[in-house]
């Protein structure tokens, strides 16, 4: 049966998908319109019936979901004398918005979102969904366990470095005040927005210096909501992070 896979890809009108997620994912993709989905931003999906545009922002909920429980059992397994509070910053710190732009730009994914339009790529956080909503077909497509053999040996445990992302938010959060304080410029992070329940709550926050907004951050803690909202703004202000 596995010989016939070669033969599937060269003969899909959806090759060069299939060939992209088995390059950067090592498997091949058995119901590939869900992918093709994944990779729908609602800026550029079509009008469907009863007027419902299909896009991807379902699957992201649901990619969303699934990696933040496979995060929290690496997690949980990785370091088993850290206390709760460690351990929901620091699953917070790799499923946060910023993160999750970066690893989907280092992976690839990107590059499966040609008719996104140029400008709304960042605004949107176009790649950060996109990554969600991957994981969401790859759930759908293959099963939970596979998703998570997926989301630990060819993302966390290649692209993800725990070390660095301990000190990284922090030292953002921490760079932001000395900067502040230095300019004499008051700062303050103001709670915008609380959305979903129990262990799918995320937070919004905003980050307002000198009583002007500066940048949003968004997170399952208040506290990784933060690092979020002050990573962004020391790359809005040119500030150079410890």
């Amino acid at each position: 049966m596995n010989l016939l896979k070669p033969i599937r890809i060269w003969l899909s009108p959806e090759k060069e998908l299939l060939q992209s997620v088995r390059n950067i994912f090592g498997f091949l993709p058995d119901n590939i319109s869900l992918y093709k989905l994944a990779f729908c931003h609602r800026s550029a999906a079509q009008e469907k019936v009863n007027g419902m545009k299909m896009s991807n922002e379902r699957l992201e909920y649901l990619g969303d979901a699934v990696l933040g429980s496979v995060v929290a059992d690496y997690l949980f397994k990785k370091f088993p004398y850290r206390d709760e509070g460690f351990l929901t910053e620091m699953r917070s710190r790799i499923v946060n918005r910023v993160h999750l732009n970066k690893l989907s730009v280092k992976l690839g994914i990107d590059l499966l979102l040609p008719s996104v339009p140029p400008g709304q790529q960042h605004q949107k956080s176009v790649h950060g969904d996109a990554f969600e909503a991957f994981i969401g077909a790859i759930y759908l497509d293959k099963g939970y366990d596979f998703a998570k053999k997926v989301i630990i040996s060819r993302i966390i445990d290649v692209h993800v470095d725990l070390d660095r992302l301990e000190k990284e938010g922090s030292n953002s959060k921490s760079l932001l005040i000395e900067w502040s304080q230095k300019e004499k410029l008051p700062l303050e992070f103001r709670m915008a927005e609380e959305k979903g329940h129990g262990r799918y709550r995320q937070y919004m926050v905003e980050l307002w210096v000198n009583n002007e907004l500066v940048a949003t951050g968004q997170d399952y803690s208040i506290k990784g909501a933060e690092y979020s909202a002050a990573e962004k703004a020391c790359s809005i202000l040119s500030l150079r992070e410890i």
